[in-house]
């Protein structure tokens, strides 16, 4: 099978298969598995965080994200760059660590000319859903069979996950001199049984203690920095599982942790650089910038990698609010440290009010890449739903791919017959730059 006979293939899947693949009993199986009760306890209240259906993609647009992933990281690795980025990023961003950060998102839609690059998050949610999703599928009829992942044994996305947060572990105690094992982590957002994604703390808590490792799901405001250690309730944290959206740690509630990580006394993951270094939406400006990326000695391959697939993104400046008014349409605007489709705006649907408030933050605009499409059956009639696919990566591997449908203007979790959906892969024999 050719590589341009695989992108028609998934095309027509996406377009045709209607069937449902998701086997409910199956992942109401697996979520028992974690603890009994967790099925109706733990997912009350989110109906569409899953999909009742699968995405399919094609082996040649996942090779050519994975290349695009690689590009990145190879930029994001000059000291030029880094001075670059970090020279608009808070304070708090210079701090060096060795820790990498975890679960790295980069998004994409499928353009007309292949996969584009939507944004980089660093705290990316989802991973461990996905992976229990992926094994709750079954075949709906004969192409899917072939693309459906079996049993993989031994050789788990879980495992996987495991091995990140010991290797950010490792990275953290040896710069610091200690050769202890993993003991204790923290899982921490603001209100975290209030989140959307409560079930996945749920879940890596279980993970965990699987393992012999201690976890706790707190709230920040719940942990102290004493004694040179970071203790929730008299329990010394060695590692914390960052979930907040305040990237800076700017909030009072989040003044432990801050001032933990800044003495060196947790290992923070994600953490505040390696989102100045990744996910703060102006690098994407940098990241298009021929001139600029030559200059800093990138090579020809790679500066042409990241502008075939990075839309072209762009400061919006006062001064060109005429010029961006006038090509709104074709454009998205974006807050520079914004996240969760928050505050984010096509430009078609932009009033003059809201462009005026646009103009007064801190934004980017980026060229309009819409969405690819998955049709689904809902009832009896066919819906068509938009579709977006994340890239779960870490020191520049791709560990997982999952698709995300909804309806509306930005990505969301409330879409009858939405949410993260497994990708399947159709193959492919020819690979594509």
């Amino acid at each position: 099978m050719t590589s341009h006979t695989s992108i028609a293939l998934a095309d027509r899947l996406n377009a045709d298969c209607h069937c449902v693949s998701l086997d409910s009993a199956r992942l109401e199986s697996e979520l028992e598995k974690v603890s009994p009760g967790f099925h109706d306890e733990v997912m009350a209240g989110r109906p569409h965080l899953f999909s009742s259906s699968v995405a399919f993609v094609s082996a040649e647009h996942v090779g050519r994200m994975a290349r695009l992933v690689a590009a990145v990281e190879r930029v994001v690795a000059l000291p030029a760059y880094a001075a670059h980025v970090l020279g608009w990023a808070p304070e708090i961003a210079q701090h060096p660590t060795p820790v990498r950060g975890v679960f790295l998102g980069y998004d994409f839609h499928l353009g007309q000319s292949g996969p584009q690059l939507i944004e980089i998050n660093t705290n990316a949610g989802g991973g461990l859903l996905n992976a229990l999703l992926a094994r709750a599928q079954k075949a709906c009829c004969d192409d899917v069979e072939a693309l459906l992942p079996g049993d993989l044994g031994g050789d788990t996305p879980e495992h996987l996950f495991l091995d990140m947060f010991r290797a950010e572990w490792r990275a953290f105690a040896d710069h610091a001199g200690n050769c202890a094992a993993l003991r204790t982590v923290a899982i921490v957002d603001a209100a975290p049984r209030s989140q959307y994604l409560y079930p996945e703390f749920v879940l890596f808590q279980r993970l965990f203690e699987q393992v012999g490792i201690r976890a706790v799901i707190c709230d920040p405001g719940e942990l102290a920095f004493r004694d040179g250690a970071l203790w929730y309730d008299g329990l010394r944290i060695d590692l914390v599982y960052n979930r907040l959206t305040d990237f800076a740690l700017e909030q009072p509630a989040n003044a432990a942790l801050r001032a933990a990580w800044l003495a060196d006394a947790v290992a923070l993951t994600p953490h505040p650089r390696a989102h100045a270094l990744y996910a703060d939406k102006r690098n994407l400006v940098a990241l298009c910038d021929d001139a600029l990326l030559a200059g800093w000695g990138v090579d020809a391959e790679t500066r042409t990698t990241l502008a075939n697939k990075i839309p072209r993104t762009e400061l919006v400046l006062p001064q060109n609010a005429e010029d961006l008014w006038a090509r709104r349409k074709a454009l998205f605007f974006k807050p520079a440290a914004g996240y969760g489709s928050k505050a984010a705006y096509r430009g078609d649907k932009v009033t003059k009010r809201v462009f005026e408030e646009v103009l007064a933050g801190s934004y980017i605009a980026q060229a309009l890449v819409p969405p690819s499409s998955r049709t689904l059956k809902l009832g009896e009639a066919p819906v068509e739903l938009k579709l977006d696919l994340r890239n779960y990566v870490y020191n520049g591997h791709v560990q997982l791919i999952a698709a995300r449908l909804w309806q509306g203007q930005t990505t969301n979790f409330r879409t009858p017959g939405g949410g993260f959906a497994p990708v399947l892969t159709v193959p492919g024999t020819r690979d594509a730059a």
